[in-house]
């Protein structure tokens, strides 16, 4: 059986797309999508995302899978390329937005001029029983705390974007050995359902750098929660505006977290690259 599929990138973080509009349920399982990702034997993917019907008068239902078969609450770069494959289903090429449910909650993405899409991610979740981390009280923030990872103390600022993030900040982020502290990250035993890691230079309080390790994907081009989460971090340590431009090494994403709404938006661009037919076996 052969099932169509779209592949598109959000600054390298790249995905396969397919039409499950259909269906309730993936139309993969979470093995099927590991395989599909696998860059030498399958098609090369960070992840599986599966357009379904909407939920709750939403207009479409997200589900993604890691290219390690594990099932992520949401994916910034992902929903990007979800709104752009969804309006390419559709035929529409006008500005408009969506409501998409996803297990994060409902986020609304909003297509732009120049292939770019807005975001609306929601409010970060800044409690430890939100992220979540038993690193101190549940109803207490997380902000520069003292983690030991790899025999060295890091301050780390933790924050839920839907999805658990660990940010750390440091003087000169090429220099970190992401590929050895970023599994020890991950898999520290003060995150119960492990977590995303950013680490971040300041270049300057409009301009950050970031490099990530993303939960079940591990090394990746960007991520669009991550640079949410790295900005909110940011103002949380008094160490950027709340309005910044996040350079990943894919490219740069737009963040700003609004003092009116208390809502982080992301903008960034979304890409097709192919369309084809796989197996499934």
């Amino acid at each position: 059986m052969a099932i169509e599929f779209t592949k598109y990138h959000g600054l390298g973080n790249d995905f396969i797309l397919v039409d499950n509009r259909e269906s309730a349920e993936p139309l993969l399982t979470p093995e099927q999508a590991v395989r599909w990702c696998d860059r030498h034997f399958g098609i090369g993917a960070d992840g599986v995302i599966f357009a379904l019907p909407g939920q709750n008068g939403t207009d479409y239902t997200m589900r993604i899978y890691n290219s390690d078969g594990s099932e992520p609450e949401m994916c910034g770069n992902g929903i990007r390329c979800f709104a752009r494959f969804v309006a390419e289903l559709e035929g529409t090429t006008e500005a408009r937005s969506y409501r998409i449910h996803t297990l994060a909650g409902v986020m609304v993405p909003k297509l732009e001029a120049e292939g770019l899409v807005t975001v609306d991610m929601g409010e970060p979740r800044l409690l430890a029983a939100e992220i979540p981390t038993t690193v101190s009280n549940p109803d207490q923030k997380v902000v520069d705390y003292p983690l030991k990872v790899a025999g060295q103390v890091w301050k780390v600022t933790c924050v839920s974007m839907g999805n658990p993030h660990c940010i750390t900040f440091v003087d000169e982020v090429a220099a970190i050995p992401l590929e050895i502290l970023g599994p020890q990250f991950e898999g520290h035993a003060v995150f119960p359902k492990k977590t995303n890691t950013e680490f971040i230079q300041v270049v300057r309080p409009d301009y950050l750098k970031m490099r990530v390790w993303e939960r079940g994907a591990g090394m990746t081009l960007a991520c669009g929660t991550g640079a949410c989460a790295s900005l909110a971090a940011g103002v949380l340590t008094g160490k950027c505006d709340r309005r910044a431009t996040v350079e990943l090494p894919g490219g740069p994403l737009h963040i700003e977290w609004s003092e009116p709404d208390n809502h982080l938006y992301m903008t960034g661009p979304a890409e097709k690259v192919f369309t084809g037919k796989a197996v499934i076996h």
